[in-house]
């Protein structure tokens, strides 16, 4: 069920006359909940997450711990895989039975968010119920949507290079600090075809993340923040994007559309930059921990940054805890309290490792790192170390993709695809991007 159809199921009727709201609670059956939580002083929360079967088990085993230390609160879970989770949350969320504890995704919050689903959770940070002082500001407000802190962040992610060290000193390269820049990107890239043979970037576009990127760095968006068409102006944007990447696909030392639908078919550790075939890789900052089995010499580095050094990069929201609104007051503050300990607590942390992404809480990632808590490896531990370096060069966080964004990838990895190979300039590629893009957007308006 994607999200437009989730945000029409959050508005039906129930009966005929009541309109939902939140979880489709209504005052009276919230009231009613109040009355039950209060009447032994044992709260019961729901919660719901999705996962694996390792992520199922180690997370029951928190909620086990966390009802030790706090008698008087018990959990009923939820957990699901990834399939069906939101399909399953939008009915339940119809029913009026949304989990007092959602997991919830970045591609998914700002739909709950605006069908006033989830509770607004700045005065549970406003009284310190949540400490967030030890998470990055942009990370928090990632979660602020339209004006209501509709999640905690849980984890981050970010846009990354992985490169092979070997192979960029077989081609005579050092590797490149955090600040290099598009030209040295290119040059290298070329070098190594020119040196070594091989490949210089291993990978194509399937989706508009680099470009995103490169968006910002010209102090642009890529979407307007209705969501209703482009927000950049200039197709010259675009169309130096497509050329630079062109030149590279001429040069030999950038894998062309074939050859990275050969290639991407492979697991992740059978790719060309851990198997020495190619020294840069786009990808997220777990790209080294994926492929540490076959090749744990793998490192990360930044984005190159465009000549004024702008901070276009972003962390990305690796998932949220947010609470329902339905919930009665005393559920809540007892929910909050429990997204607090699960956020900050080195109990939690510890067995949580990096399962969810790197933790968000710097006092969390400290512990983790020296070894004072959980059993992470030398490769997550530099994970963390390119989290400094990330966060240093980035902005705020966009806004959640919009609807139709799976589209959208499709156009993007088509027309530039048609640019590689010689069957459309730049310019009318960018043109033709536009005018697909603004006519799926268009879909958005109201």
């Amino acid at each position: 069920m994607n999200r437009k159809k989730i945000a029409l199921f959050l508005t039906m009727t129930v009966l005929g006359t009541t309109v939902l709201s939140g979880c489709g609670a209504t005052g009276e059956s919230k009231e009613t909940s109040k009355k039950e939580e209060t009447g032994d002083g044992r709260i019961n929360l729901s919660i719901a997450w999705w996962g694996n079967e390792t992520r199922h088990e180690y997370t029951q085993e928190l909620l086990d711990a966390y009802t030790e230390e706090h008698p008087n609160v018990t959990f009923t879970a939820s957990p699901t895989s990834w399939d069906g989770y939101w399909e399953k949350l939008a009915t339940q969320t119809a029913g009026g039975s949304c989990p007092d504890i959602v997991q919830m995704d970045y591609s998914y919050i700002i739909t709950y968010a605006q069908n006033k689903t989830l509770a607004d959770l700045q005065k549970f940070v406003d009284d310190e119920t949540i400490d967030v002082s030890s998470v990055e500001e942009s990370l928090v407000k990632s979660g602020n949507i339209g004006g209501t802190l509709a999640g905690i962040p849980l984890s981050t992610s970010m846009a990354t290079i992985g490169y092979n060290p070997d192979v960029l000193k077989e081609a005579g390269l050092e590797v490149p600090d955090a600040d290099w820049t598009w030209e040295d990107f290119s040059n290298i890239c070329k070098t190594v075809k020119e040196k070594t043979g091989k490949t210089g970037l291993a990978n194509n576009y399937g989706d508009c993340l680099i470009f995103n990127y490169w968006v910002r760095q010209h102090g642009e968006v890529l979407f307007r923040e209705d969501n209703t068409a482009l927000g950049y102006e200039d197709d010259q944007i675009l169309v130096d994007f497509m050329d630079l990447h062109k030149d590279l696909v001429d040069a030999g030392a950038m894998v062309t559309p074939d050859e990275w639908t050969q290639s991407s078919a492979n697991p992740e550790e059978a790719r060309l930059v851990p198997k020495n075939e190619a020294a840069l890789v786009f990808g997220s900052n777990t790209i080294a921990n994926m492929v540490k089995t076959v090749n744990d010499k793998i490192g990360l580095i930044t984005p190159p940054m465009n000549d004024e050094g702008t901070k276009a990069l972003w962390l990305k929201p690796g998932m949220y805890f947010s609470i329902s609104a339905s919930s009665s007051d005393e559920k809540q503050k007892a929910a909050a309290e429990f997204v607090n300990w699960f956020l900050n607590s080195e109990e939690a942390g510890g067995k949580t490792g990096t399962d969810r992404g790197i933790p968000a809480s710097s006092k969390v990632r400290d512990a983790l790192k020296e070894g004072t808590i959980g059993n992470i490896d030398q490769k997550e531990k530099e994970m963390f170390d390119y989290y400094d370096v990330a966060a240093s060069v980035s902005g705020e966080c966009p806004p959640p993709d919009p609807e139709g964004t799976s589209e959208i990838n499709k156009v993007f990895q088509d027309v530039m695809n048609r640019v590689f190979y010689g069957q459309m300039t730049s310019e009318e590629a960018a043109a033709s991007f536009r005018e697909q893009v603004n006519k799926i957007l268009a879909k958005n308006k109201n």
